[in-house]
């Protein structure tokens, strides 16, 4: 084995039961290494499997195949050495900040001297000296994340793992600390020798990663990898920085592109909910200048401060109207999506009507079961019954709620939620 490798991930699958039976495929193939001195990011969407991945290389959960080694040995539970970061802090609010970094070296079985020296030095390090004796609930989030930070390095791992480290917090508490833990693992004052960074945003995984890896979805695997050829510190300006994150945005529009050929049709098309006034807000935004029409994914996102998790929805929903097109790391709105930006409010919802029974086939669907009953009304069980022949549970009742949430923007059919009826207001 290759003494600079810290982890090996090979041929991982997870998957999750279902509540009617059979099962849900979480992960499935997935291939990873980390060596010494290497940050990985792991960039995808939201339910792509990247967090269920760090749960079982952490060993807080087993996979139904594959392995997965660290340090040449197999994972079989909680690893000394692999420590992590999570999103939400989970500090505990009745310990000081000095206690909470001290559990971290509780099931070490140290010598209590020798866990408040080390707590009192990881909390030093991390640049929260004179809080010790403070609660979670006097600091900032910035701070509480701080603190979870120390409270992971604590115990001198071999690798930290970082699930979604900074979207807790607002930009420039996270711009700082990102800063601020760049500047300590590039003066190799960290007890790290890898890190495995779970990020949904494009910028901060050039910014911090040597290499990052492209998640797909349903199931989750690493569908591609970019190695980030820049030294550090990075600058965002930096052409190639830009050139980087172009490059990201073009794979990821043309996995996209591809993972949405394969989501199915007809009736088993997946859709994720978006609401139509996001739908409206992009399209309106891309039509606007300097645009005219066709916006470059990376400068659009930045214009309207949006990650790719936000982005990306709202862009394939355009590409499900046939409103607008994404290619190459553009969008670009298409002729009946220009003539709805150039609309107004009525006409708006007249082209949203015939977009939905053209080219979303549940909309359609219901409206002809709707139109073909002497009553004009359905049971929303009905439907659902019929798409989960085709897709899970949750699929199923996000598909609905999307269509449901358009159609009542088009008024192509209503849906009360109390009966769980749809109908016609104006059937003819």
């Amino acid at each position: 084995m290759d003494d600079d490798i810290l982890l090996d991930v090979h041929g991982v699958r997870r998957s999750f039961p279902k509540p009617g039976g059979g099962e849900l495929l979480v992960l499935d193939g997935v291939e990873l290494t980390l060596k010494r001195g290497e940050i990985v990011g792991l960039l995808g969407r939201s339910g792509s499997g990247k967090s269920t991945l760090l749960r079982l290389i952490s060993g807080l959960a087993m996979p139904q195949g594959g392995t997965l080694s660290y340090l040449g040995h197999p994972i079989a539970g909680p690893a000394n050495g692999i420590a992590m970061v999570f999103q939400s802090f989970a500090l505990f609010p009745w310990l000081t900040v000095l206690e909470n970094v001290q559990l971290g070296l509780e099931a070490l079985n140290l010598p209590q001297a020798e866990i408040r020296t080390r707590a009192l030095a990881a909390i030093d390090l991390i640049g929260l000296d004179g809080y010790e004796s403070a609660y979670p609930r006097e600091l900032s989030g910035g701070m509480r994340q701080r603190v979870g930070f120390a409270r992971a390095m604590v115990v001198h791992p071999n690798i930290l793992l970082m699930d979604e480290p900074f979207s807790a917090l607002d930009v420039l508490t996270a711009e700082n600390l990102r800063t601020d833990f760049l500047e300590l693992w590039g003066e190799s004052q960290l007890p790290i020798k890898g890190v495995i960074l779970v990020t949904h945003n494009i910028e901060e995984a050039v910014l911090m990663c040597d290499r990052v890896c492209l998640f797909s979805t349903n199931p989750g695997r690493i569908a591609g990898e970019i190695k980030i050829d820049i030294p550090r510190p990075r600058d965002r300006t930096d052409p190639r920085f830009e050139d980087y994150v172009d490059q990201i945005y073009t794979e990821m529009t043309a996995r996209q592109r591809s993972a949405r050929s394969d989501r199915g049709t007809g009736l088993g098309t997946l859709m994720t909910h978006v609401s139509p006034n996001l739908v409206s807000g992009l399209i309106e935004a891309v039509a606007a200048a300097p645009y005219n029409g066709k916006a470059d994914l990376p400068d659009i996102a930045s214009d309207l401060q949006m990650e790719i998790d936000e982005l990306f929805p709202v862009a394939e929903a355009l590409q499900s109207l046939r409103l607008g097109e994404m290619e190459v790391g553009d969008i670009k709105l298409t002729h009946m999506g220009k003539r709805f930006a150039d609309a107004g409010l009525n006409e708006r919802k007249e082209i949203f009507s015939r977009a939905l029974m053209s080219h979303v086939p549940l909309a359609a669907h219901i409206r002809r079961v709707l139109d073909e009953r002497a009553s004009h009304t359905a049971p929303r069980r009905r439907f659902i019954d019929e798409l989960e022949d085709h897709m899970t549970e949750d699929a199923a009742e996000e598909t609905l709620r999307t269509v449901v949430s358009w159609a009542r923007f088009g008024e192509l059919f209503s849906y009360d939620d109390e009966s769980e009826m749809f109908s016609l207001e104006n059937p003819t």
